[in-house]
């Protein structure tokens, strides 16, 4: 099932905060909150599911943007936008300081605030793999961490928007030229990679090269024999090493 990016706004003007949350809602994010400060948002940011966060700099309190900057960097993995009407040199160093995902100056259309998410999100989604392989790689050799994993999903790009899928959801990816499909029960999606590149941000565990064009959930086969397994009614051939590697995990 689909899930649209879930998205936190710290904004302390009410009028522009509710602007900017009607005009994300009609694109198809959803917001979890709408706050106006420091204290709100870590405490919509540890009660809630969160993929992005929107915040201004300047809060009409003493912790500032900047301080909601720092806390998310230093507790939460995820990515964040400043939505701010400052953009002198001296805001803008101060900003760096805590790198954020993204810098929006206001004011702002309802496409410049779509395509800063879905930039920064994809920008996240590149940046994140090294770091994550080789902490991954220490702990243990055999498991993949995935540049856009967030929370045991993964994002792919369908039409305008970025569409979560749980892992749980995905049946098998069949490699199609220098295109994948990515089936769930109901649905195919359109990736561009090459399939050992995509295997690695799969929990491996989970998710197995079949054959040379194919990778299946473990989880969703429902019969095998010595040529094919069965996935949701589809036959997908297997390779001689996948055919071994599930006999001997077999149980009687």
């Amino acid at each position: 099932m689909d899930q649209p990016i879930k998205i936190l706004i710290v904004e302390d003007n009410v009028i522009i905060a509710d602007d900017m949350q009607s005009m994300l809602e009609e694109i198809g994010y959803n917001i979890v909150d709408n706050v106006i400060d420091y204290e709100g948002a870590v405490s919509a940011l540890e009660e809630n599911e969160v993929d992005l966060v929107l915040v201004d700099i300047i809060l009409a309190t003493e912790k500032t943007g900047i301080d909601v900057g720092k806390y998310i960097r230093e507790n939460h993995n995820i990515p964040f936008i400043f939505v701010t009407s400052n953009s002198d040199k001296a805001t803008v160093e101060n900003a760096k300081t805590v790198k954020p995902n993204g810098y929006l100056v206001k004011p702002f259309e309802q496409q410049d605030l779509f395509t800063s998410i879905e930039i920064a999100l994809a920008n996240y989604n590149e940046q994140r793999p090294a770091a994550a392989n080789m902490k991954d790689r220490e702990e243990n050799d055999n498991s993949h961490m995935s540049n856009s994993i967030l929370r045991n999903s993964i994002f792919v790009k369908k039409n305008q928007h970025y569409h979560r899928i749980p892992f749980d959801d995905i049946h098998y990816v069949k490699a199609d030229n220098v295109y994948l499909e990515v089936t769930t029960q109901d649905k195919t999606y359109l990736v561009r990679s090459a399939l050992k590149d995509y295997l690695e941000k799969l929990p491996s565990s989970q998710f197995y090269r079949a054959h040379k064009s194919y990778i299946v959930n473990l989880d969703h086969i429902e019969a095998i024999n010595t040529k094919d397994i069965l996935i949701n009614g589809k036959t997908i051939p297997i390779s001689k090493d996948f055919r071994e590697f599930i006999l001997s995990n077999m149980t009687s």
